[in-house]
C-alpha cells in the first residue's frame, strides 16, 4: 500500500534522505544488471551507497571495486542446500572467505559487479537473498539458533521470523527508513539473540489470560550500539505469537513515520525510543494494534552470551545438537562444503550460525555424536575451544570495510591464541575488538572491549592503537564496559592483556566471573594496574 513520506516537505532533511525520495534504495536491484553488463566504471560514484540495500558494500579501497556481500539468514537456519549454494558463491567468487557475522548472516568478499547477477540468481535458487542485509532497511532478524529444537525455548519460533522476515523483503512502503533497523525474535530463555542490543527485541514472557496461562513474548525497544549506545527499554504489553506480525509492523511504522531523518547520526530509533520513553512508545503503538494486555512474567533467565558449545540434547528425543567454535567467525570454502557433507552424514544437513559467530550441527541422531567429533575438520572447528578463542569475536576491520581504522581479524585470533598459551582462568573472559565507533564486533557488551584507534607515537608516525573497555553485560537487563585510560599500541596489545588478565587471575575469587570481579574491586584499581602495565612497557602511546 502507498503512504505518505510525511518528511518530504521538511527542508532541513539529510542528503541521503533528499536522494531517497526521489529513489528508493530498493531500485537498486534494477540497475544492477545494467551495472553488470557495462562494468564498475559505468556506475556514477554517486550511486555507490544504494548498493547496501541489495546487502553490497564496496570494500577497502573502494575505487577498486570489489564488494562485500552480506547475506540474510533469519535466525541463523540454514539447510543443506543453502550450505552448498553459500559455499560455492564464496568458492566461485568470494576468494574462499566465509565469515559469520555477530547478525547470524554470512558475508562474502572480492565481489565484482559482473558476478552480482548470478550470485543473485543462486541465492534465489536457493530460497536466499541479501536484500535489505545493509542499508536503511529492516536488516536480517536475528533469532534463537536452536529455534525448533531447544528444549529451554516456550515455543518455536522458526515461523514467526520467517513470516516477519519475508513480509518486510523487498517491500517498499518499509525500505525507506531513518537509518538500519535492527529486530530479534527469540524464545530461548537465556537471551541467545542479545534483546538488549536491538532496535526491536520480542523476548520470551508468560501471562495469565483468562485464567489460563499463555506463552507468548515481552518488547523491548531502542537499543543500538556504535558510538552513543543505548540499551532497550521495555514496553508494559504482551504479545501472543500470532500478533508478532502486526505488532512488528506497527513498530517499524512509527521508525518510519516518526524517526529522526534531518541529522543521520540521530536516526536510529534509539534516539526516538529515548525522547519519548516506553509510556509514550507504547500509547502510539496501541494507535495501531487496538488493546493490548499489560507486560507479564518475564521468562528470560541468565544470558548466555550466544555460545552453545560441546553436545546438548534437543528437544526430540533420541536426538541432539552440536555447538562449534569458529575462531573469529572466519571460515573457507572447503571447510563449509566439508561441513556440510557432515551435517548431512550425520544430521539432516542443517548448519545453524550463531550471533558470537560460530555455528551448530543439530538433529544429530546420539548413536552418532562420536563418530561426528572425530572428522579431521573438528580439529579446528573445535566443540572445545581453548577459553579465549573460544570467546573472541572480531569484526572485518580495516583488511575490507572502509570505517575500520585498524586491523582486527587476524590480530585477535593471534592474540587470543598468545593468551591460551600462557595463562589459565577457571572462567570464560569474553573480549570483542572493533574496528571503529561503529562496533560491528559488539565491544560494549564484552567483558573486555578493544576499540581501534590512530595515534601519533613518539616518532610523530601514526600507528594502530586499541582504547580499553571493561565490563559488559547482557545478564539483568544489560550494562555496556566503561573506559579505562590509556592507548595501546597494537603490537603490544598480547603482552598488556596477558598482564593485565595476569592480575585478574591473582587477584579474583574462586569461580569469579570478570563481571562480579570488576564490581567487587572497582575501576579505580584496574585503572591503577593498568597504568603500572603501561609503565612498565614504557609503550603507552598517549
Amino acid at each position: 500500500m502507498a503512504y505518505e513520506k510525511a518528511w518530504a516537505d521538511n527542508p532541513k532533511i539529510n542528503k541521503t534522505e533528499q536522494k531517497k525520495l526521489v529513489k528508493d534504495g530498493l531500485k537498486i536491484f534494477d540497475d544492477i544488471p545494467i551495472y553488470a553488463q557495462n562494468g564498475f566504471s559505468s556506475i556514477p560514484k554517486e550511486e555507490w551507497d544504494s548498493f547496501k540495500w541489495a546487502g553490497l558494500y564496496l570494500q577497502r579501497p573502494k575505487e577498486d571495486g570489489y564488494f562485500m556481500m552480506r547475506v540474510n539468514v533469519p535466525s541463523g537456519i540454514l539447510s543443506y542446500e543453502q550450505v552448498i549454494t553459500l559455499a560455492n558463491i564464496c568458492k566461485d567468487y568470494g576468494r574462499n572467505v566465509f565469515d559469520i557475522t555477530t547478525r547470524q548472516a554470512i558475508q562474502f568478499h572480492w565481489l565484482t559487479i559482473e558476478q552480482i547477477p548470478d550470485i543473485f540468481r543462486r541465492l534465489e535458487a536457493a530460497g536466499l537473498s541479501s536484500a535489505g542485509a545493509c542499508g536503511d532497511i529492516t536488516r536480517n532478524i536475528i533469532g534463537n539458533p536452536i529455534a525448533g529444537i531447544d528444549p529451554h525455548e516456550l515455543f518455536d519460533t522458526t515461523q514467526i521470523v520467517k513470516e516477519v522476515y519475508e513480509f518486510f523483503q523487498h517491500n517498499e512502503d518499509f525500505s525507506n527508513l531513518p537509518r538500519k533497523y535492527k529486530m530479534s525474535i527469540s524464545s530461548n530463555v537465556n537471551n541467545s539473540a542479545h534483546a538488549e542490543i536491538n532496535c526491536v527485541a520480542f523476548t520470551p514472557a508468560y501471562k495469565v489470560i483468562d485464567d489460563k496461562e499463555i506463552a507468548g513474548f515481552h518488547i523491548k525497544i531502542g537499543g543500538g550500539l556504535s558510538s552513543r549506545p543505548f540499551l532497550a527499554q521495555p514496553l508494559d504489553v504482551f504479545i501472543e505469537p500470532h500478533q508478532v506480525k502486526e505488532a512488528a509492523i506497527a513498530i517499524t511504522t512509527i521508525f518510519r513515520d516518526y524517526g529522526y531523518r534531518e541529522k543521520r547520526h540521530l536516526a536510529r530509533l534509539k534516539f526516538l525510543m529515548a525522547d519519548w520513553g516506553p509510556e509514550k512508545f507504547k500509547e502510539k503503538l496501541l494507535e495501531y494494534t487496538g488493546p493490548l494486555p499489560s507486560k507479564g512474567k518475564d521468562a528470560l533467565k541468565k544470558w548466555n552470551g550466544g555460545y552453545f558449545y560441546g553436545v546438548h540434547p534437543q528437544k526430540q528425543e533420541g536426538l541432539s545438537y552440536v555447538g562449534f567454535n569458529v575462531p573469529v567467525g572466519r571460515l573457507h570454502a572447503d571447510e563449509v562444503l566439508e561441513l556440510a557433507e557432515i551435517a548431512k552424514k550425520y544430521g539432516d544437513g542443517e548448519i545453524r550460525t550463531c550471533n558470537s559467530q560460530n555455528l551448530i550441527i543439530p538433529n544429530v541422531h546420539n548413536r552418532h555424536v562420536e563418530s561426528l567429533l572425530q572428522e579431521s575438520l573438528f580439529k579446528r572447528i573445535t566443540t572445545q575451544p581453548l577459553s579465549f578463542i573460544g570467546h573472541s569475536v572480531s569484526c572485518t576491520g580495516i583488511e575490507y570495510c572502509n570505517l575500520a581504522l585498524v586491523e582486527t581479524k587476524e590480530r585477535m585470533r593471534r592474540i587470543a591464541e598468545n593468551l591460551d598459551q600462557r595463562i589459565t582462568l577457571d572462567v570464560p573472559v569474553r573480549i570483542h575488538m572493533v574496528g571503529c565507533p561503529n562496533s560491528c564486533g559488539q565491544r560494549q557488551i564484552a567483558d573486555i572491549g578493544l576499540q581501534g584507534v590512530l595515534l601519533k607515537n613518539k616518532d610523530k608516525k601514526m600507528v594502530q592503537a586499541f582504547e580499553i573497555y571493561v565490563g559488559g553485560t547482557l545478564d539483568d537487563g544489560g550494562k555496556f564496559n566503561e573506559k579505562l585510560k590509556g592507548k595501546f599500541h597494537g603490537d603490544l596489545l598480547a603482552e598488556v592483556l596477558f598482564r593485565f588478565l595476569t592480575f585478574f587471575k591473582d587477584t579474583k575469587l574462586p569461580s569469579e566471573t570478570f563481571f562480579d570481579y570488576i564490581n567487587r574491586l572497582g575501576l579505580e584499581q584496574l585503572q591503577l594496574e593498568l597504568d603500572r602495565i603501561a609503565d612498565e612497557l614504557e609503550e603507552k602511546v598517549s
